[in-house]
């Protein structure tokens, strides 16, 4: 048995080998939807950053949401777009794990913000006249670091228990990027026991914040409930509904991917899924976040007119 114990070679990714006859169209396809995603929540971030009256809790962490929608997209998009429109199929061995790492280290930093988002909404809802206190700036801050520090320190061990693993033979990754299954399935050796760590330790990252995230709705429904007024309950649950769809759309493609056994679906159907949760997700998240939030549209469309005032006064010529 051949037996490539050394960190000096490269892999070769398969990506959508079996479509080359459509790569141009492809490639035109998702530049578009990496340009769009990457478009659309910096806009996010200008236009929470530029109107004072959006500087509260709740756009603090929808501003670290879409920094992390940039970056979550920038780790695969980019050499999956190389694939189809060079014959360049390697990825060096050190960049693999690095985008191993950082896939997966955004990835569970989002389970974590998405919980505290959930926790920001909870406070503002059931504890409104102390919500300002509970969650001031410094607050903000710290819980947001957290997060990020969390992810990503949590992102080591399945990196570390992947690169572990001595690989055997041609070194052909059927994916589009390095992810935890396709690296396994190159090992020698009975993974049993690294799944089972690794399924820990991104279960734990998922379900404990899913489960976290629950508990803080259930709150909010029973505060809501107790409203006298319906004006009032709607107005509390349409402050919810963008952070629910965000967290359903997340949780359920997650779910589809590391929720079911790595041999009950083909590879073929693991990269469809991967572009959803990986592209399509940081695509929708400025979308729901601007088409479904009042303060976020009237602050947009307030900047579109102040610039377009600008263009039609020459000042921007």
């Amino acid at each position: 048995m051949d037996v490539n114990l050394t960190h000096n070679s490269d892999f070769r990714l398969r990506g959508f080998d079996h479509l080359l006859d459509y790569r141009i169209c492809l490639f035109v396809f998702f530049l578009f939807t990496y340009v769009l995603t990457l478009s659309g929540n910096m806009v996010i971030v200008l236009v929470v950053r530029c109107h004072v009256h959006l500087h509260t809790p709740m756009y603090f962490f929808i501003i670290n949401l879409s920094i992390l929608e940039m970056w979550y997209i920038s780790t695969t998009v980019p050499k999956l777009l190389e694939l189809l429109v060079t014959n360049n199929n390697l990825i060096s061995f050190h960049w693999c794990f690095a985008q191993l790492y950082m896939f997966h280290g955004l990835g569970m930093t989002e389970c974590a913000l998405l919980a505290i988002m959930a926790f920001d909404r909870r406070v503002a809802i059931c504890n409104p006249l102390r919500y300002t206190t509970l969650m001031n700036e410094t607050t903000c801050k710290q819980l947001a670091s957290l997060c990020w520090a969390y992810g990503f320190l949590a992102a080591i061990v399945p990196m570390m228990t992947t690169l572990k693993l001595p690989l055997c033979g041609p070194r052909d990754i059927n994916h589009y990027f390095c992810d935890l299954a396709p690296l396994a399935s190159l090992s020698c050796v009975d993974t049993s026991f690294n799944d089972i760590i690794n399924s820990c330790v991104i279960g734990f990252a998922t379900m404990f914040n899913l489960a976290f995230i629950l508990v803080m709705y259930l709150n909010i429904i029973f505060s809501v409930v107790r409203l006298r007024s319906n004006m009032g309950r709607k107005k509390a649950f349409s402050t919810c509904s963008s952070h629910i769809t965000v967290v359903a759309l997340f949780y359920s493609t997650a779910f589809t991917i590391y929720g079911i056994p790595k041999h009950a679906h083909a590879a073929d159907y693991q990269k469809i899924v991967a572009l959803v949760y990986a592209m399509f997700t940081p695509l929708l998240n400025p979308v729901i976040y601007s088409l479904r939030n009042k303060e976020v549209k009237e602050a947009l469309g307030r900047s579109i007119k102040r610039v377009m005032g600008k263009i039609g006064n020459g000042k921007l010529l």
